[in-house]
């Protein structure tokens, strides 16, 4: 019987074998797009501002403004304020690449679609904190009730009061760069990826509670509002969808550019296995062995070689 491919496995490894020396540029470039991107606005302060305020309307009148209670939480309770300024400055910074790591070595054949769609929604964050600057809650003037606890915190972390930044650097980064919250996004992306490939009840348990226990961090710590956690979420679905059409376009893409270059390509090439050989077009192998022994020529039929052989007899 001819051997059948099984569906959803050959299909699903990727084209070219990926390695880590290409791997590791790539993801550092797009973390440095994200991070000059997140500057891009950092000057429209009225505009963040009164965008913050719009954000906070809309919730007080659906009802689901849940920062103030947990900020109130966070302020009040050392214990759990401080715990929840380093999970918001650090843990994104470390559970995501050690998850794409850990793809990358353990479950390469979901790697590449793992790694584009998480990509993806980054580059897709990048437009939201361009065309719409945010005000996060904790820089709202006093009056509407938040408190910047990474600034109430500041002595416990490595962070300074001017923002999630280490110390000396708040100057540098984008503190209006609150919509879609990418802490959560990243966060979901991280559950879904420990959810499909980890494989035990504890890593479907932690699959759960990271992308929560973070909605409700970026929240308790007025560096989100509700919306931005919907908003972080709604980019990683759109990015879900792109994610498939964009590795398209990068197979085509390196396509181009081997054919470009004089790579050969697969449609033209000959096939030759134990001396038989294919032409492009051709459906069967023709045997190439030759006929020594009937003493008939190569491309001689059977009926020639008997032929010859009855003539010289006589």
């Amino acid at each position: 019987m001819p051997k059948t491919e099984t569906p959803g496995i050959e299909a699903a490894a990727p084209r070219t074998r990926l390695r880590w020396w290409t791997e590791l540029p790539l993801i550092l470039l797009v973390y440095g797009c994200y991070s000059a991107g997140r500057l891009l606005a950092r000057g429209d302060t009225a505009g963040a501002v009164d965008h913050g305020l719009v954000i906070l309307r809309i919730e007080k009148w659906l009802h689901i403004n849940a920062e103030h209670p947990l900020n109130r939480l966070f302020t009040r309770e050392t214990w759990l304020g401080v715990p929840a300024d380093f999970w918001y400055a650090s843990l994104h910074y470390l559970i995501t690449p050690a998850i794409l790591v850990w793809l990358f070595r353990s479950r390469s054949v979901h790697y590449r679609a793992a790694r584009t769609w998480l990509m993806t929604s980054t580059f897709i964050g990048l437009i939201g904190f361009t065309l719409l600057p945010t005000c996060p809650p904790r820089l709202l003037s006093a009056g509407h009730g938040f408190v910047d606890t990474m600034a109430q915190y500041s002595s416990y972390g490595w962070w300074g009061g001017a923002a999630s930044a280490p110390k000396g650097l708040g100057g540098m980064t984008n503190q209006y760069a609150a919509m879609p919250s990418l802490h959560v996004g990243w966060a979901l992306w991280c559950g879904v990826m420990l959810w499909r490939y980890g494989g035990t009840r504890t890593t479907k348990v932690v699959a759960v509670a990271y992308p929560l226990l973070t909605t409700i961090v970026v929240m308790g710590t007025a560096n989100h509002y509700f919306l931005d956690a919907v908003a972080g979420a709604a980019v990683m679905g759109v990015g879900l969808l792109l994610a498939p059409y964009v590795m398209r376009g990068a197979d085509r893409i390196r396509e181009q550019i081997s054919w470009g270059t004089g790579a050969p390509r697969d449609a033209g090439s000959s096939i030759v296995s134990a001396g038989c050989q294919t032409s492009a077009g051709e459906r069967f192998p023709r045997q190439r062995e030759s006929r020594t022994g009937s003493g008939a020529e190569p491309s001689a039929s059977p009926t020639d070689a008997g032929e010859g052989a009855a003539a010289a007899a006589r």
